[in-house]
């Protein structure tokens, strides 16, 4: 079953594809971001309640992320504890938030996207039976049982993620504030909009189809049933694929959660600052938006502050 669990990417690309792209929509034709468009449609209490439950979603995947990052920066460097690893990393990716203009910031963030095209090797170091796993991924074993049901939720949970929705929908708006475009609806903007989202949503589900045929094809038959962390993945990677695999798959966690970091942390400013009417926006220097960038470090601090305390092994 969880062998077969990589043809969900075949299903997640069009649902995420046209989600992200009724977001990106909205912040186009309305000119905010998703959280200043349901202040403006929307009664208080939606709007809250959509506060209350993204922000300790956010900040947990936030102390996730920092947590991955710290164990696998010990895995490859051990004379280092884990715990300085996520202090280093927090306070680089703070600094280089606010510090680094939007237009480099985003490019940072696409440049990013390369060290991802390390899943599409790490599968093909252990000997792989190309032809079951073509059959798995079109012909899926479909079972209606806790652990099946458990797994595509988790899949479809990770995937179509509600902070997405508002990072999509502000990076339209910033986007459009960085060319000076004041048109409502135009064409040529929505067509390459379009082919923005496609090609994104298309990568991050490739890489989520080979990140699952490593567990899948690697790990499970290699009778590794139970993975807690990141960490242990890794580890579990070693003596069945090599050293290449086990390096390579650490240093994609590491390009993850650079990655991820700054969208989870910026898309919950976005969500607070739009919501309390505060200045905000990537394109603003901080002390044009103390408040947007203050959220930012919260949410940072706190990201670190729950992997610290709740995760006694970071501290080895």
């Amino acid at each position: 079953m969880v062998r077969n669990s990589h043809c969900t990417a075949l299903i997640t690309f069009p649902l995420m594809a046209s989600i992200q792209e009724m977001c990106a929509r909205i912040g186009l034709v309305t000119s905010h971001g998703l959280a200043a468009t349901l202040k403006t449609h929307c009664s208080k209490p939606v709007l809250y309640l959509m506060l209350l439950f993204s922000f300790p979603a956010i900040v947990m995947n936030i102390g996730a992320d920092i947590a991955g990052m710290g164990a696998v920066g010990n895995l490859l460097f051990p004379s280092i504890q884990a715990t300085n690893f996520s202090i280093g990393f927090t306070i680089m990716l703070l600094v280089l938030i606010i510090y680094l203009p939007y237009q480099r910031f985003a490019a940072a963030l696409k440049y990013l996207c390369i060290v991802l095209l390390v899943y599409l090797i790490v599968p093909f170091l252990y000997r792989q039976d190309l032809i079951a796993v073509l059959k798995a991924t079109f012909i899926p074993t479909i079972k209606f049982d806790k652990n099946f049901i458990s797994i595509l939720v988790a899949i479809l949970g990770t995937t179509i993620s509600p902070y997405l929705f508002f990072w999509q929908a502000t990076m339209e708006v910033e986007d459009m504030k960085q060319k000076k475009i004041h048109l409502v609806v135009d064409k040529r903007i929505m067509h390459d909009m379009q082919k923005d989202v496609d090609f994104g949503t298309l990568f991050s589900n490739v890489v989520m189809f080979f990140i699952i045929l490593t567990t899948g094809t690697v790990l499970f038959s290699g009778n590794i049933h139970q993975i807690g962390t990141v960490e242990q993945a890794a580890q579990a990677l070693k003596p069945l694929a090599g050293n290449a695999a086990y390096i390579l798959f650490a240093v994609g966690v590491i390009g993850i959660g650079l990655l991820a970091i700054p969208v989870l942390s910026g898309s919950l400013s976005y969500i607070i600052t739009e919501t309390f009417g505060w200045k905000e926006g990537l394109d603003k220097i901080f002390h044009k938006a103390r408040a947007f960038y203050i959220v930012i470090a919260i949410s940072l601090m706190l990201g670190l502050s729950l992997n610290t305390l709740a995760s006694p092994q970071l501290k080895r």
